[in-house]
């Protein structure tokens, strides 16, 4: 079969809506960013159940470990978007190298203080600049398909390709760091995150050529509206953070579940059947060409998600667990998928990088607040109690997203940008 993406505009509008995933890896010089952005991002997904196993040994509670990682996850949260401006501002590289050597050294102050039994609060400590130096891999990944593509319709295939990367990041990442906490040592999972994200970042970091330039690099520097001021990207970020919620919830509360059977090796497992269904329906969303609009896709999508995260406080086997699970992951991709893909109809080009930190650090608050709440529910009620926050987290979301979806209609094409966005010289991110 032939191709349908050409280097021209095709003259076939209805063939070349929805490049392949085949086209997009052709791209030249798109290896030298995807391979070691890979690696850069993989302790990412390491990071919280690393946290939450280490110290839950510690301890002996699943309530001061999640309190732990959520300390981890509202940092990276409040300073994720700011990472993403000054990524705009003075270059990946200027942020993520000292980012990386930061992360690595307070990742390993936080392990080290686990260990010797130190009080709460000097864990929360190192909690604090362990999240805050949370490298952005994903969206600066993003922002340098956008300088590689330069507007071609492979863009969004890009964006659905990313999104998998992502999950694929999260069938692979607890999995290795419940191997290495259960069956070498309970450090060693956060030890091996902090290395990765070392040697990853500096790696990544050094692929200067598909950098994108400076924001205003050359040219007056123009007022620069924040992605946070758009309506719909406020919408998007509510629904986010319900997202985080189930990935927070499923966490803590997978883990709790595998030790109350007597089979905490299970916990990666059950979590990567969770990640893989994530994996596979994004891997069939990217490859769809959709008629229906995107904000009517992700109300679907919401609901479907909302629907089955309230079934899983009643599983009360693995099957069943690891069934349910599956499903819950089919359905997070499509809402997530569409959140990024409707990013680049509402936002201005000058301020995607920005609006992608704000729904990735979104997706770490609602995390961080899932792993504590369900880490207290967990140790003062029934086994599966924290499955609740999946179910409270998306409920919540999903009204808000209902109440508020007409305000994620594009913005007309063409139109200049209050606040002087619009006529700045254009600068790809996304």
């Amino acid at each position: 079969m032939a191709s349908t993406v050409t280097t021209e505009p095709s003259k076939n509008s209805s063939a070349s809506a929805r490049p392949g995933y085949g086209q997009l890896l052709r791209t030249r010089g798109a290896w030298t960013f995807l391979l070691p952005g890979f690696a850069a991002r993989q302790p990412f997904a390491m990071l919280t159940i690393s946290i939450v196993l280490l110290v839950q040994h510690t301890t002996g509670s699943y309530g001061a470990a999640g309190a732990a990682a959520a300390v981890t996850g509202v940092s990276m949260a409040l300073c994720a978007p700011y990472s993403g401006r000054l990524a705009d501002r003075y270059g990946q590289r200027a942020v993520l190298v000292p980012g990386v050597l930061v992360h690595t050294l307070s990742g390993l102050t936080l392990t080290a203080l686990a260990l010797s039994h130190a009080p709460l609060w000097a864990l929360f400590a190192a909690a604090v600049p362990t999240g805050a130096s949370v490298p952005q891999i994903g969206p600066m990944v993003r922002a340098r398909w956008g300088v590689t593509l330069k507007g071609s319709p492979l863009m969004t295939t890009a964006a659905a390709f990313e999104s998998v990367t992502d999950e694929l990041t999260f069938v692979f990442g607890p999995l290795l760091a419940t191997a290495l906490c259960t069956a070498v040592n309970p450090a060693a999972g956060l030890i091996t995150e902090a290395s990765l994200t070392l040697l990853g970042g500096l790696l990544f970091a050094a692929q200067k050529n598909t950098q994108p330039q400076v924001a205003g690099a050359g040219h007056a520097r123009v007022a620069h509206a924040s992605a946070l001021s758009v309506p719909g990207v406020r919408v998007l970020i509510a629904a986010f953070l319900g997202i985080g919620a189930v990935f927070g919830g499923m966490q803590v509360s997978l883990a709790a579940f595998t030790e109350s059977i007597g089979e905490p090796g299970l916990n990666g497992v059950l979590y990567g059947t969770f990640a893989a269904g994530n994996m596979l329906s994004g891997l069939v969303c990217g490859a769809i060409a959709w008629k229906t609009a995107p904000q009517r896709r992700l109300v679907v999508a919401y609901t479907a998600l909302a629907l089955v995260a309230s079934g899983l406080w009643a599983a009360h086997s693995v099957l069943v667990l690891a069934g349910l699970g599956l499903l819950v992951g089919m359905c997070i991709a499509p809402a997530l998928i569409t959140g990024y893909t409707l990013v680049e109809g509402l936002v201005p080009a000058g301020a995607r990088t920005e609006a992608f930190t704000w729904l990735t650090g979104a997706v770490a608050l609602g995390q961080a607040a899932a792993v504590t709440v369900a880490g207290q529910l967990e140790d003062r009620f029934w086994g599966g109690a924290g499955f609740l926050v999946p179910m409270g987290g998306t409920v919540l979301a999903l009204a808000v997203l209902l109440a508020l979806r007409s305000r994620l209609a594009p913005r007309p094409r063409g139109r200049t940008v209050a606040r002087g966005v619009g006529h700045r010289v254009p600068v790809t991110v996304d």
